[in-house]
């Protein structure tokens, strides 16, 4: 009968991390599924607003290919997952892959600082430039925007933060002792 050597103990960081992205997959799949379908009854919408003010190129094009953005990202969702159930059982492919999934979400999160810029500006002052407004309260309305995309920033700036944080966990010895 062979026999298992577990060399390191099972850490709760790496448990915790698992349960953890097990329970935001979940919900980062659920809510794909629920923006797959509001980005289908959006799209009519959207190219009448285009139609009153042209928006921009690149927003149209952002605007264009967002069914498959949503679906990306549904898609990373459940990769995470699995891999996620992958640092449960130690398994050192699953450690390699949410470390690689880990970075693609980091890379992802600081592009979509610049789409999401692209996209509010555009269709705020598309939106604002119909409206049958006074310049003093369009302007108050841009600056709430302004101050959405600030906020935006910092919690996408620290949310990768603690991404890196646990990339360098899980890269550390101690962890990869566990997963040997």
């Amino acid at each position: 009968m062979p026999q298992t050597l577990n060399v390191g103990s099972r850490s709760l960081f790496v448990t915790l991390t698992g349960w953890m992205f097990i329970a935001l997959g979940a919900l980062a799949s659920l809510s794909g599924l629920l923006q797959n379908a509001t980005v289908a009854s959006w799209l009519p919408g959207l190219q009448g607003l285009g139609a009153a003010q042209p928006l921009p190129l690149l927003t149209g094009l952002l605007i264009g290919y967002l069914p498959w953005v949503v679906g990306a990202g549904l898609v990373l969702s459940l990769a995470t997952m699995a891999s996620s159930a992958g640092l449960l059982l130690r398994l050192d492919w699953a450690r390699h892959c949410f470390i690689a999934l880990l970075g693609l979400a980091i890379a992802a999160n600081l592009i979509s600082l610049w789409l999401q810029h692209e996209v509010v500006q555009s269709v705020v002052e598309a939106t604002l430039a119909r409206a049958p407004l006074p310049a003093v309260v369009a302007h108050v309305f841009g600056s709430f925007a302004t101050v959405s995309q600030v906020m935006a920033a910092v919690v996408t700036l620290t949310a990768c933060s603690v991404l890196c944080w646990i990339m360098r966990r899980l890269m550390s010895p101690g962890v990869r002792q566990e997963f040997a």
